[in-house]
């Protein structure tokens, strides 16, 4: 009931076009309850000969059925604007609240369940306010109008025609009292069927490139079943309640039948009556029996609302403070003050009392075998993460004092497989700046040495990428991902292996590039080759989360260490490869 009733304020600012739709349905009830009134006194005209009051009654009903209809529709018109509007505000809450949550909560969440949340429960939750309630209301409306004619027609034949209703609401109870854990397991069966059907979908390369289709099919086909197995549970559950709500009124049709059909043989109810009071019982069958249809809607939409409440319910662990002070002046001066950073679910700490100061303008190359915390360290300038000991600062500011969005658009960060939006090719590198003129985006192209390949593609910036950007090959999109943090203009750029995806020569030409954009701002590169560490001022060496060793390459070759092994092993690209995929790392990228 808590959920149901969390639900029912999505209706709040729709709340003039519910009023509007139930009093439609109102006024659409009462001409339906209308007509059996008319129809049974065409009755009693036929019966007694008059012309006239036949004349009368057939007017009335063909008025009431055309009012029924005109309001019917207006009826449906508002209530589907109703659920529409829902539905939109549905959509912008989760996604919204999806978009706030921090980092960590992905790393734990499959996409596919998101997506199932934000799509099949959504729908469920909308169909019903925005249908399936006005839909009950109306049906207990109908039933409320209709008993009451017939009270106010018969009062003794009522209660025995109506002697079944108590035990058609105690069987709807009992209904939906089981019906709801079932509908809640069927969409979750739902959402892990989405999930498997995403990561088959993006894994597809991987599956073809292994011959793995059959087995995809089976585990698919595996989800499918789980999902078939308990949706025929609800099933279960509907075909046997569904049909028995509806047999429990017709035990007061056939009481009608016999007691009334009694009182017309014996003169003590006209036939024009017994017409009107048959009707309304007929009337009353139709939202009895798709009562427990209604109940079964409103269980899965319960079930629903309840797993995206479990999303919107999450508090963001990481967020802009309420009184977030302004991002400080300055050139991008980073310290680490003593931080661990302990992942949920992790054995150990990735790092441990870590304290790093470097000035502006500096560039820093971490090195350091798989799991050693390169990459936690340089998310924690852009707080993606926070540490669960220590502080750290930009530009003298803890960076959990500053504002979430003003501290990121400081930081700009190129990844070892950069992600690109099904856009143009413009779009794409002005996505930190989408008011950028056209000019400063094609320089950042140009710097990022992208602009050569970029000119050849069929219409230029304006060529669209494909999901991923998967068109483009991996040296592309590493350009076009450095060509995007060089519009960003940062205080502090991370190239966390961002030459990995480019041959020699690209190399080469891109660390000229990169050698001008880091020029006046502070600069992370986590790197697997030694030409692209050369680029920075110093290296600083980090083994099980803690900083073993840092200086330039000539201090860090005096002393027996890590770094000393990789270079002369003479492999520096094969060592720091471990923590790359095993297909990649046979390519040699």
């Amino acid at each position: 009931m808590r959920t149901f009733l969390r639900l029912l304020r999505f209706l709040a600012p729709y709340k003039r076009g519910v009023a509007i739709s139930l009093l439609l349905s109102l006024v659409a009830t009462l001409a339906t309850v209308a007509i059996p009134a008319f129809s049974g006194n065409a009755v009693n005209a036929i019966t007694d000969h008059d012309r006239g009051a036949l004349t009368t009654a057939a007017i009335l009903v063909g008025v009431a059925g055309v009012l029924r209809l005109v309001l019917t529709v207006f009826r449906r018109l508002v209530a589907g604007r109703v659920s529409l509007g829902v539905e939109l505000d549905l959509r912008d809450a989760v996604y919204g609240h999806l978009q706030s949550l921090e980092l960590a909560f992905f790393d734990r969440q499959q996409t596919g369940q998101l997506m199932s949340r934000a799509t099949v429960d959504l729908q469920s939750v909308r169909f019903f306010l925005g249908y399936g309630l006005i839909f009950l209301l109306q049906s207990l409306l109908t039933i409320t109008l209709a008993a009451t004619a017939m009270f106010v027609r018969e009062p003794t034949l009522a209660l025995i025609s109506l002697a079944p209703v108590p035990l058609v609401i105690w069987v709807a109870y009992r209904f939906g009292v089981k019906a709801r854990p079932a509908a809640q397991e069927v969409q979750q069966r739902i959402a892990e069927l989405t999930a498997e059907a995403e990561e088959n979908i993006s894994g597809v390369r991987v599956v073809k490139a292994f011959s793995r289709e059959a087995r995809q099919v089976e585990r698919f086909r595996a989800q499918t079943e789980r999902v078939f197995t308990q949706a025929m549970i609800s099933t279960r559950l509907n075909a046997f309640y569904a049909p028995f709500i509806g047999f429990l009124p017709q035990l007061g049709l056939a009481a009608i039948l016999f007691f009334g059909g009694r009182r017309v043989i014996n003169g003590d109810m006209s036939l024009g009556d017994f017409t009107a009071f048959y009707a309304w019982l007929l009337m009353l069958l139709g939202p009895m029996r798709m009562l427990g249809l209604a109940l079964g809607l409103s269980q899965r939409a319960t079930a629903s609302g309840a797993r995206l409440f479990e999303v919107l319910d999450r508090a963001p662990e990481i967020a802009s403070p309420p009184d977030a002070r302004p991002l400080p002046h300055g050139s991008g001066r980073v310290e680490l003050r003593d931080v661990t950073v302990h992942y949920e679910g992790a054995p150990e700490p990735s790092l441990r009392d870590v304290s790093l100061d470097v000035a502006p303008g500096t560039t820093i190359a971490l090195v350091g075998a798989t799991g050693s915390g390169k990459t936690t360290l340089v998310q924690l300038v852009a707080r993606l993460y926070d540490p669960i000991a220590g502080s750290v600062l930009l530009d003298g500011a803890d960076v959990r004092t500053l504002d979430l969005q003003q501290l990121r658009s400081v930081v700009a960060t190129v990844d070892d497989d950069p992600f690109l939006f099904s856009a143009t090719v413009a779009e794409n590198i002005a996505y930190a700046r989408p008011d950028a003129p056209m000019e400063e985006i094609v320089a950042a192209a140009r710097r990022a040495q992208a602009a050569e390949f970029i000119d050849r593609l069929p219409d230029g910036y304006e060529t669209k990428v494909g999901e991923r950007g998967l068109t483009l090959s991996g040296g592309q999109r590493q350009r076009l991902a450095i060509a995007r943090a060089l519009l960003a203009d940062p205080r502090v750029l991370i190239l966390d292996d961002a030459t990995s995806s480019v041959d020699a020569s690209t190399e080469s030409l891109i660390k000229d590039a990169l050698t001008e954009a880091m020029t006046g701002r502070t600069t992370f590169i986590i790197a697997h080759r030694l030409s692209t560490i050369a680029l920075a001022d110093e290296i600083i060496v980090l083994e099980h989360g803690e900083i073993a060793a840092r200086g330039t390459h000539a201090d860090l070759m005096e002393v027996e260490g890590l770094y000393r092994d990789i270079v002369e092993k003479g492999l520096p690209d094969q060592v720091f490869l471990t923590r790359k995929a095993p297909e990649r790392e046979a390519a040699g990228l």
